[in-house]
């Protein structure tokens, strides 16, 4: 089978030749990695089953300075200590006032130079080609707006909310419908919605506020044939029975200390595929080489029969994992 047929069964819930799986390494990951290896050569065994490819970034994606990057909707991440995503450090939208929100033009030619190029690419190497959104719904909202103001928002002005999350929504649904014409297999979303102790904004707002956009987004997928697959951290499992309901096929991280990754293959098995399960907060930094290659052959024999499962770390690897535990990852992934 090639990576593309692997993740086809698996997402069809049949049982794929071996387990897709996807890794990948945060910056500080890596180079702990090098310098423990004195190399990145061992990191060439990686053989992902999926290439991601995205639309290029507006005019406003650049760096301001060393350590703060501003991405194409204006807001600005400052990477001095998370050199991968960051922390907002501005406001775009300081007021309940959508009047001077510059959205980036999905319509831009500019904004799929390349993209076949890079689909093209990936098919050549028979992977699985998903095209992705980060930052998609609750997050591009809260980053605009800032968290604790979009909370306050949902309370005291709905209707601005809903005025934002359309304009959000509005852009989703655009860059989605260019993307589908591309030969690609599926469409991801990006979107944090949960905490270690449950939905950060409720489940009643979450249904109000995000799950009609949800279900827009990913129809705009699903009408063209292709897979959903969604990101969103933390204990969010209630929602599976209303995801599935709108059309999602995977989820992913699948963060084992929030939910039982067996006993969630055993409630959804034949309705959602997952994708992760294998811990970044325990087991990777934590654990022994003996403990992740144990705890990946499990993964892969219960989670993974009969399909619908994609082995991955709970999230892009950290870099507090200790390198000899990536490894043992990454040959036991290749088993």
């Amino acid at each position: 089978m090639t990576h593309r047929e692997r993740m086809y069964a698996a997402l069809r819930h049949q049982q794929p030749d071996r387990c897709p799986y996807v890794i990948s390494l945060t910056q500080k990951a890596h180079a702990a990695f090098v310098a423990h290896y004195g190399s990145d050569e061992l990191l060439k065994r990686i053989d992902n089953s999926v290439a991601g490819v995205a639309a290029q970034p507006g005019p406003k994606e650049r760096w301001l300075s060393d350590t703060v990057w501003q991405d194409e909707f204006g807001v600005q991440w400052d990477r001095s200590i998370d050199r991968d995503i960051g922390n907002v450090c501005n406001c775009v939208l300081p007021e309940r006032d959508l009047s001077r929100l510059e959205l980036p033009d999905p319509n831009d030619p500019a904004k799929f130079e390349g993209f076949a190029d890079a689909v093209a690419a990936a098919r050549k190497q028979g992977k699985f080609v998903q095209f992705g959104i980060g930052f998609s719904l609750f997050e591009r909202a809260w980053t605009l707006r800032g968290m604790e103001a979009l909370f306050y928002d949902m309370i005291e002005a709905p209707s601005f909310v809903d005025e934002l999350l359309d304009a959000i929504c509005d852009y989703n649904v655009a860059l989605v419908r260019r993307a589908v014409t591309y030969d690609i297999d599926a469409i991801h979303f990006g979107d944090d919605w949960g905490s270690q102790r449950g939905l950060l904004m409720g489940r009643k707002l979450w249904e109000r506020f995000l799950k009609p956009r949800l279900a827009r987004m990913y129809a705009a997928g699903k009408e063209a044939g292709k897979f959903v697959t969604i990101h969103s951290c933390g204990e969010v499992q209630e929602l599976f029975p209303q995801l599935i309901e709108i059309g999602l096929d995977c989820f992913n991280p699948f963060q084992p200390e929030v939910m039982d990754p067996y006993e969630m293959k055993r409630l959804y098995a034949g309705k959602l595929s997952f994708w992760g399960g294998v811990s970044t907060q325990r087991l990777l930094p934590h654990g022994t080489p003996d403990e992740v290659r144990a705890e990946v052959r499990r993964l892969v024999a219960e989670v993974g029969k009969e399909g619908g499962y994609v082995l991955a770390p709970a999230h892009c690897i950290p870099g507090d994992a200790r390198p000899e535990n990536i490894l043992a990852l990454i040959d036991a992934a290749n088993e």
